[in-house]
């Protein structure tokens, strides 16, 4: 089971685009949080609090439980609003979440063993990641924070499939249910070939020259 994660808010009742920067100005994000039963609620909280925790891949894969006022709810991180070049959120949507129904979340990947495997042993094999995260899909309480793929046999050529992700137990892949044209490929293992040089072209024959035509 994940490690249970709590974010402190605090409810407000100003909102617009006014009440949002001075908001931003007195380092607090706002934010909404709306789902389930309950109606749409308007929250803030300290950036710092935010800026830390989404250092973290658990902030954007896991369930939070959200302390509004000393209320908890569990809920999702959906959408957010990042500044385009300073260390800075400026919105967060949190989706709340019935621990009695099935999410659907991209979690993370983790590669292991990579630089062990045959083919991190050979030169020329390039490894690549063709996918860092997949969506899943569980209850709630296994919901893991991330999904280890142990890449300790591949070897050159090889091509890890979406099916062979080892998933742990109540968790599936909701994109393998829609076909075998979805079972894509996660991880290849391609060998390189280094392209010899072109030889060098033959200087070309001088053209002989015209001889003058004899004078009869």
């Amino acid at each position: 089971m994940a490690q249970t994660h709590e974010i402190k808010a605090q409810s407000r009742n100003d909102e617009g685009k006014g009440a949002s920067r001075r908001l931003r100005r007195a380092a607090m994000v706002p934010a909404v949080v709306y789902g389930g039963t309950q109606p749409p609620q308007s929250i803030q909280i300290e950036h710092n609090t935010v800026l830390l925790a989404a250092k973290h891949e658990w902030f954007f894969s896991s369930i939070l439980d959200l302390n509004v006022d000393g209320k908890v709810q569990k809920v999702l991180v959906r959408d957010w609003q990042k500044h385009p070049f300073k260390q800075q959120m400026l919105h967060m949507d949190f989706l709340r979440i019935n621990e009695n129904e099935a999410v659907r979340v991209n979690v993370p990947l983790h590669f292991l063993n990579q630089e062990k495997s045959p083919a991190g042993k050979t030169s020329g094999v390039v490894i690549s990641h063709n996918l860092t995260e997949v969506e899943v899909s569980c209850l709630p309480k296994d919901l893991p924070e991330f999904i280890e793929l142990d890449l300790g046999e591949l070897k050159p050529g090889d091509i890890v499939h979406l099916s062979q992700v080892k998933l742990p137990k109540g968790v599936s892949l909701p994109a393998l249910h829609l076909g075998a044209d979805h079972d894509i490929a996660v991880v290849t293992a391609n060998t390189v070939k280094e392209e010899a040089e072109p030889a060098a072209e033959a200087a070309p024959a001088p053209e002989a020259e015209a001889k003058p035509a004899e004078k009869k």
